[in-house]
């Protein structure tokens, strides 16, 4: 991997929101692409808009009436109860807004793009991809489409007959599994809060297909022992010629939708550890519902691919932007922290291993058949 990683990104992610009340009304990706310039981090030749996908590229997954039905809704913004019924969508999670076709069908273009950016081999962050909870037929926990599902899809088209999915969102990947639990060439591995919706994955899986639901107050501890008695052992067995890997940013502790205590490090980790294990490497986002804990994990993500030093005090120009930023309806929001503001990397957070941890973790290995 001799060529500099490549950035996909779009403002359409600064100017588009799931609406006022919605978890998903924080900026995110445009919030990564702003912190990382103000870092020197985002030269313009390691940067490449995302293309939208047209609908009848969705469709070598999506159901067609399904597209349909979304862009109608987008189009006329309202749905009507048949609609509403069969497809979740207008619902509380998946609302109606002004780009609610486009903004995912943004998110699938990068995806797509990115499998022809690594036919070649190298690495590219997608930080608006990473929708995993996307059905072929309706909506389904803020995801309208299914993007890591077309990355798989456009990786194997360009040329990677084995992929790895590795998830570590707080929520388990259902629509990916969906798509490819039974697929003996894509090894899936996610770790989830057990319990948090949408309450599948439980311990277990098919032979490439391994969850590991773990217990709330989750460390860094404790994922340094999942990657390294899981994760790198599985894929490194598995012998990839790509990896996908889906960052969610929820799992961290000021994250307001889950219960676990990792730190922006433990995310790290993992990106640099699964860097080098294969030839073609996509990074995606995923959840991520406080701005300055996704914002400055994400960013730390794009420094870790490229090999820049974090430092310790951020400048001026890079403290404005998290400076910027607003979360009024969360009691840790109206208060932040100063260190939200003037640095990228969190304090560590240990702890004694939880238990049962090492038991789940020898249980999914002696299930791995590949």
């Amino acid at each position: 991997m001799t060529a500099r990683p490549i950035f996909i990104g779009s403002e359409i992610y600064r100017g588009s929101s799931y609406g006022r009340w919605h978890p998903l009304r924080v900026p995110r990706v445009s919030t990564v692409m702003d912190l990382a310039r103000a870092m020197d981090w985002l030269p313009p030749e390691q940067y490449v808009t995302s293309p939208r996908a047209k609908a009848s590229a969705l469709q070598a997954w999506h159901h067609r009436d399904y597209i349909k039905a979304l862009q109608r809704a987008e189009r006329t913004q309202e749905v009507g109860e048949q609609d509403k019924e069969r497809y979740q969508l207008g619902t509380v999670t998946n609302p109606v807004f002004p780009q609610m076709f486009s903004r995912p069908a943004t998110g699938v273009g990068g995806a797509l793009l990115a499998g022809e950016l690594l036919k070649s081999g190298g690495i590219v962050y997608q930080p608006g991809g990473g929708t995993h909870h996307g059905m072929p037929g309706h909506a389904n926990g803020f995801c309208y489409l299914n993007d890591p599902v077309f990355a798989i899809q456009s990786l194997r088209r360009n040329g990677a007959a084995r992929i790895a999915y590795v998830d570590i969102d707080a929520h388990h990947p259902d629509g990916v599994e969906h798509a490819f639990g039974d697929d003996p060439g894509t090894l899936l591995i996610s770790t989830h809060e057990a319990g948090l919706w949408p309450r599948s994955g439980l311990l277990g899986g098919a032979p490439t297909t391994l969850n590991l639901p773990v217990p709330r107050g989750l460390h860094d501890d404790d994922m340094a022992l999942i990657l390294d008695e899981l994760i790198l052992p599985l894929v490194q067995s598995f012998k990839p010629d790509a990896i996908v890997l889906q960052c969610g940013a929820d799992a961290v502790e000021e994250d307001p939708q889950s219960h676990l205590s990792v730190s922006n490090n433990a995310h790290w980790a993992v990106v640099s550890a699964l860097q080098n294990m294969a030839p073609r490497y996509l990074v995606q986002g995923g959840g991520g519902y406080n701005p300055w804990s996704v914002g400055r994990l994400w960013t730390g993500v794009w420094a870790t691919l490229n090999g820049h030093d974090i430092p310790e005090t951020l400048p001026e120009q890079a403290e404005a932007v998290l400076r910027g930023l607003e979360f009024k309806s969360n009691s840790r929001g109206r208060n932040p922290p100063n260190h939200w503001f003037t640095t990228i990397r969190d304090q560590p957070r240990g702890g004694p291993i939880h238990e049962g941890l090492r038991r789940d973790i020898q249980t999914l290995r002696d299930l791995a058949r590949f």
